[in-house]
């Protein structure tokens, strides 16, 4: 159903790769976020929705002024630095632990992974279709599209094994670090298995499961660095080509 004949081109590899090296990253931070907000720190539904209101305000208000970079500066220099910004970003979640106020923890990192995300996303549209012949615009977008979800889901189902195993190294060690009566050490050990969903009364062992799971967390915050900052090299691919007739503006 796809020409294949479309990798071919560099530029619509490299965004394509971009796409999957960012995309995986937020898929994946943003699929654990509520939890974290909800069950870690006590927010309720309503606040934890709220908290990403910033990052979509900013792609919203930005996103036309970041697709005039592209006229000026071709697409490889908005990338490189939206994918910089928006691995800055990723790395202000790992402040956090428990408790604190969104204002001083969490909202400094939506904000800037806001602007990264939203310095990227138009230039990295733009790249994509102009990469291909104009009558293979809308397949390369459905490509995209697809890369796009495709890195979601599996950034999901992989951090979701990081996080686990994290979870449950830091679980153990908290639990042998507390003085438990048989049957409560029992309990615990059954509510493994709910990550920080689990339901527990013991304030120390209400702690160890939130310390764990911020623990997981932190893994999957740092992979996700990892592959914004790849992305910055994925830009590389693209050229640095204005469109045509900037030279004369």
């Amino acid at each position: 159903m796809i020409s294949l004949h479309l990798f071919r081109s560099r530029d619509f590899s490299g965004a394509n790769l971009l796409t999957f090296l960012l995309y995986a990253p937020l898929g994946g931070i943003l699929f654990f976020f509520p939890l974290d907000l909800i069950q870690v720190q006590h927010y309720t539904a309503t606040q934890a929705g709220a908290a990403l209101l910033p990052l979509i305000l900013l792609i919203f208000v930005l996103s036309r002024w970041s697709g005039g970079l592209v006229a000026r500066y071709g697409a490889r220099l908005p990338l490189t630095i939206g994918s910089l910004v928006a691995a800055s970003g990723f790395a202000l979640f790992l402040r956090p632990g428990i408790g604190g106020s969104y204002w001083t923890t969490f909202f400094p990192a939506v904000i800037v992974l806001g602007i990264g995300l939203a310095i990227s996303v138009a230039p990295l549209t733009t790249a994509v279709m102009e990469s291909v012949p104009s009558t293979e615009a809308g397949v390369a977008s459905g490509v995209n599209n697809a890369v796009s979800r495709i890195a979601g889901l599996l950034a999901v189902a992989v951090f979701g094994l990081v996080l686990s195993a994290g979870f449950n190294r830091t679980l153990s060690r908290n639990l042998a670090q507390l003085q438990l009566s048989p049957s409560v050490r029992q309990n615990a050990e059954m509510q493994r298995a709910k990550l920080a969903g689990a339901q527990v009364s013991d304030p120390l062992l209400r702690r160890a499961f939130d310390e764990a799971f911020v623990s997981g967390y932190r893994d999957v915050i740092w992979i996700s660095v990892a592959l914004a900052l790849l992305s910055t090299l994925s830009a590389q691919m693209i050229q640095s080509k204005k469109p045509t007739g900037s030279a004369s503006n």
